[in-house]
């Protein structure tokens, strides 16, 4: 496996193509993804609406949510 397949340790599992699209843009953890809106994720070419409800599902159990 090599580092661009390694999971990103604060992101909970969306998937190789979503955690791909996050990495790629310098995401690498729950904190910088609560500073983004929905919109802004569904922009990245890889993170569908499964990645977006499993990101909101990590950050509501944080009690947080997406920027508006």
């Amino acid at each position: 496996m090599s580092s661009d397949d390694a999971p990103v340790p604060d992101l909970p599992s969306i998937g190789r193509p979503a955690t791909n699209a996050l990495r790629e843009h310098g995401v690498t953890s729950l904190d910088q993804v609560a500073a983004m809106s929905e919109r802004e994720l569904l922009a990245l070419h890889g993170v569908g609406p499964r990645a977006v409800r499993l990101l909101r599902e990590a950050l509501a159990a944080q009690g947080r949510d997406l920027a508006p």
